[in-house]
């Protein structure tokens, strides 16, 4: 009976599995099984200078424009332990502790099975293989692909598992090295842009990359276009009948001017001619529908929270742990419907959730799978509710600030579809004497699914109070102007990612919070709505006119990563778009720095605090004349440690660290180099 190591992609995973398979070891199937964990990502690409030949390190080390771009053959690709300050522990840890316990559990396997998240990114299967590379496994490994983490799912992937030959062979595991490799070698625009910034006198680090640069330069525009506005009125003459009803006539969207708008009153009247009121008539009259709208993924829930003062971070922090507790669905998904399989699942929960978010079940008739939602294709499904339903909303408060209003707002979008549709009648009128002017009343007849869910990321079918046209319209003058920009907000810009298809919903949540996020935050978010910071402003403007920035650019790449797992091109193929893009995008960035003045002024000029120098001693050592500093540590040598010094002997004698500590130090006088420096003075002895 073979035995069988499965490694999730952290313990809130392996815990789930545990549930699922009854313990952390056991049998299923055909053979014996152990349960681990990682902690996603437990190795990293090394630092490009740690990847080259002894010749090339200070190249690749250096940020100067005279060292780039890099010759990507150079690279060894090699990779090592994640290294990461512990707040808890207050001390620095590394990966390799994991690493060593994963490789003392392999000893005893006779294959591993691959049971990190599926995501469509390939990013499960690529850290899962870092971590079987650096046990140096030679075994046979599987693949275990999951839709969630209920049970039921994880049951039947366990019992289909899907044989690896070998990395070269396994797409998903090629388009995540691909990701990685090219987000990698893009580090070459972020150090291009944060040398031309800081050579301007801004101290920044200008982080460029697919997403954040495509988003600052976004908002950037659009705040530029505010600041550029210019209102241009024009009068056109509108009818409004004794209902309330206002008739206009159409306006051609692909026109460059409106025939019938003019920069004046006065021109308005010298050149059209209408009787004052005219009779009302009925054009058309249908019963019309709309249904149910689309589940909702992580970027347009975050915009939706975001109007109510929780930050995108945050959201997707507390999403996690929701998902983690099964409470809610997958967060990394680009799936935007459900398999029939998961309709089945939830259909049981359906009045559960219903009675959780306060929505009145007696409206829920549409049992039944809508095509619109319920589709056999995709892994994870959309974002909804998951298996575990909460007793109540209150329930969720120790998940996070925003659990409540998550799981309220996602199961509302998810029960809608259980509704009926909307209903609505639409009834269009015109002027007899003047049927270019017309008018739309829409009047609800059944309220449908939207008794249930304000969907607050389309825009519906306007309802009115008005149930029928006037019988008389009465001409009068309308004064409009050209439309001002759009205010940025989340919602506008997740719109904008979503229409040129860059990064999923929880990807552009994730990139969002980490731009709002922290001390050198770019964006300053205020319920919603977007500000740049100055620093933010700085990287848009580096971004302006480059591949990287450019909304095609980054649905090329994606599209060439897909060409990856498709195996139409290796991983280093698809490097080649990342070496013309840096070639490209480095000269313009040049000229972009030359704006940064314009745009946010002379910098500050710094200020070096004045360092007393500190107290010299001259003397003889080992047959020299040395000069050496009178201190060290804060602690002022006497003349006997000083004479000991000289005499090649080792002192020893109390200070304080900086923080304050008090450290017992024994050492003596030695040759040293501090910056290619060298010089004689006091050297510790580090036991």
């Amino acid at each position: 009976m073979p035995r069988y190591l499965i490694i999730t992609e952290k313990p809130s995973a392996r815990k789930n599995f545990a549930k699922a398979l009854g313990g952390q070891r056991g049998h299923l199937a055909d053979y014996d099984f152990e349960l681990t964990n990682l902690r996603g990502h437990l190795m990293t690409l090394k630092e490009p200078e740690q990847q080259v030949s002894a010749d090339l390190k200070d190249k690749y080390a250096s940020w100067k424009l005279k060292d780039l771009p890099w010759n990507l053959s150079d690279l060894s690709w090699k990779r090592t332990y994640i290294k990461a300050y512990n707040s808890r522990s207050k001390r620095t840890e590394s990966t390799k502790k994991i690493i060593d316990e994963l490789k003392s559990q392999a000893k005893n396997a006779d294959g591993l099975i691959i049971a990190t998240d599926t995501d469509p990114s390939g990013e499960g299967d690529l850290l899962a293989w870092e971590a079987i590379d650096a046990i140096q496994w030679q075994g046979p490994v599987f693949r275990a692909t999951f839709t969630d983490e209920s049970s039921k799912s994880l049951i039947n992937a366990l019992t289909h598992l899907q044989p690896i030959e070998s990395k070269a062979t396994h797409s998903a595991y090629q388009k995540g090295l691909a990701r990685n490799k090219w987000d990698f070698a893009s580090m070459q625009l972020t150090r291009a842009a944060t040398t031309l910034t800081k050579k301007e006198g801004y101290p920044i680090v200008s982080r460029q990359g697919r997403l954040k640069s495509a988003m600052l330069l976004r908002i950037y525009q659009q705040l530029q276009a505010i600041q550029n506005y210019v209102k241009v009125p024009y009068f056109e003459y509108r009818v409004k009948d004794d209902k309330g009803n206002i008739y206009a006539r159409k306006v051609d969207a692909k026109a460059e001017t409106v025939p019938f708008r003019y920069p004046s009153e006065a021109a308005l009247k010298d050149n059209e001619h209408f009787n004052e009121q005219s009779a009302v008539q009925e054009d058309s009259r249908k019963n019309k529908v709309t249904r149910p709208p689309k589940l909702l993924d992580l970027s347009s829930l975050s915009a939706i929270l975001a109007k109510e003062g929780f930050r995108a971070k945050e959201v997707l922090a507390t999403y996690q742990k929701l998902y983690e507790a099964q409470i809610v669905s997958y967060p990394r998904t680009e799936d935007k419907t459900i398999t029939k399989e998961q309709f089945n699942d939830m259909l049981p929960l359906v009045d559960k959730i219903a009675a959780v978010v306060h929505a009145d079940s007696s409206q829920l008739t549409h049992r039944t799978p809508r095509p619109t939602h319920v589709q056999d294709k995709g892994a994870h499904g959309a974002n909804r509710p998951g298996p575990k339903v909460p007793t109540s909303l209150d329930s969720l408060r120790s998940y996070g600030p925003s659990a409540q209003r998550i799981y309220q707002v996602l199961g509302k979008n998810f029960l809608a579809m259980f509704a009926e549709d909307y209903r609505y009648q639409q009834v269009i009128g015109s002027l007899v004497d003047y049927p270019a002017f017309k008018t739309t009343v829409n009047t609800p007849i059944v309220m449908g699914w939207k008794q249930i869910y304000d969907d607050q990321n389309a825009d519906q079918e306007s309802e009115t109070t008005t149930k029928q046209l006037g019988t008389t319209g009465h001409l009068f003058v309308y004064e409009g102007q050209n439309p001002k920009p759009a205010t940025p907000t989340w919602k506008w810009l997740k719109t904008f990612l979503e229409k040129y298809n860059i990064g999923t919903g929880a990807t552009r949540t994730s990139t969002y919070g980490e731009l709002s996020s922290g001390q050198k935050a770019y964006i300053q978010d205020k319920k919603g709505k977007i500000i740049l910071t100055n620093d933010g402003i700085a990287v848009a403007i580096m971004a302006q006119n480059t591949w990287l920035a450019h909304p095609k650019t980054t649905k090329r790449v994606f599209d060439i990563f897909d060409q990856v797992g498709k195996f139409e091109m290796t991983a280093d193929q698809a490097l080649d778009s990342i070496v013309k893009t840096v070639d490209h995008d480095i000269p313009v960035m040049a000229e972009n720095a030359k704006l940064l003045k314009q745009a946010l002024g002379e910098p500050k000029k710094r200020t070096r605090k004045k360092v007393a120098p500190k107290d010299k001693i001259t003397g003889i050592w080992r047959g020299q004349d040395v000069t050496f500093t009178s201190e060290f540590s804060g602690h002022k040598f006497t003349p006997e440690e000083v004479q000991a010094l000289l005499n090649d002997q080792t002192i020893s004698f109390r200070a304080k660290s900086k923080r304050g500590k008090v450290l017992n130090i024994s050492g003596k006088l030695a040759n040293q180099v501090y910056r290619k420096r060298k010089y004689v003075g006091f050297k510790p002895e580090f036991k």
